[in-house]
């Protein structure tokens, strides 16, 4: 039967319609089969512009916007999946204890070394500092498993693979982190081909509902806005996020000299306690 049909949900998916208040019976699922994901939920939920639950929800990114898109302008929907981000994310900050952590790095010898990478190869396969830094969190959380995974049931569970939530502007409005999944085993060219094809495909609304729903940490960069440092909201069930910011010209000391070196700020933020 169709009711029957619709209802074959996930069970992160039917825990997240409890907490948005959303009918499975109303959500159409673009899993296999039929199934409904956490995406399909989350997007019915930015649709409706819920009110948000009594109980802190998993404020996960916004979903992207699927085939059928739902009724009333675009800038409506914008407006809805703003306003459904803002009141999970104002919950996921007033709920959660969040620790910071932060420092710099010089980056004087790696982007060296990516300068004379790049002249060796055509424009369209060059490289970014961004698969530099997101290489960098994937090796990290790898050999920090406590920082990989989910609080689940008042307990931490760490996540089998490493998958990047990477925060992704849309033009639209809103913003999504979709997962660059098994970051720690990628090749740096995998990683820019994996990092070039989230975002085009986030920006024209084509993300698979696994990507929205699997990310074990985020990454966030604001560099390329000139932004220096910049301080996240964890995304419940996630215990942590990592915030880059711009390579700038500092000055550095080093064996008792000092000079001017290339140098990123890195904010940390995890689940204190």
């Amino acid at each position: 039967p169709l009711a029957e049909h619709r209802l074959r949900a996930s069970p992160l998916a039917r825990r997240v319609a409890e907490q948005l208040g959303v009918d499975l019976a109303a959500v159409a699922g673009s899993g296999p089969g039929g199934a409904i994901a956490r995406a399909d939920v989350e997007h019915a939920a930015a649709a409706l512009a819920p009110t948000p639950p009594a109980v802190p929800a998993t404020p996960p990114a916004p979903p992207p916007t699927p085939p059928a898109a739902p009724a009333g302008e675009p800038g409506d929907r914008a407006l809805a999946m703003r306003q459904a981000i803002g009141a999970l994310m104002a919950r996921s900050k007033r709920e959660i204890p969040h620790y910071y952590l932060q420092t710099q790095i010089d980056m004087s010898r790696a982007l060296a070394w990516l300068g004379d990478e790049n002249l060796q190869r055509p424009i369209a396969e060059r490289l970014l500092s961004s698969a530099l830094l997101l290489s960098a969190v994937a090796r990290a959380v790898a050999a920090t498993p406590a920082l990989n995974g989910f609080w689940v049931d008042e307990a931490f569970r760490p996540a089998e693979g490493v998958h990047l939530g990477v925060a992704t502007s849309l033009r639209g409005g809103g913003l999504v982190a979709p997962a660059l999944h098994d970051a720690d085993r990628k090749t740096l060219d995998e990683l820019m081909a994996g990092l070039r094809d989230l975002v085009t495909r986030a920006r024209a609304g084509r993300l698979r509902g696994s990507e929205m729903s699997d990310p074990t940490i985020t990454v966030t960069n604001l560099g390329e806005q000139g932004v220096e440092l910049v301080h996240g909201v964890i995304y419940p069930p996630q215990v942590a996020l990592v915030g880059f910011g711009a390579v700038l010209e500092r000055p550095w000391a080093a064996d008792g000299m000092i000079g001017a070196r290339l140098v990123v700020r890195i904010a940390g933020v995890c689940i204190d306690g």
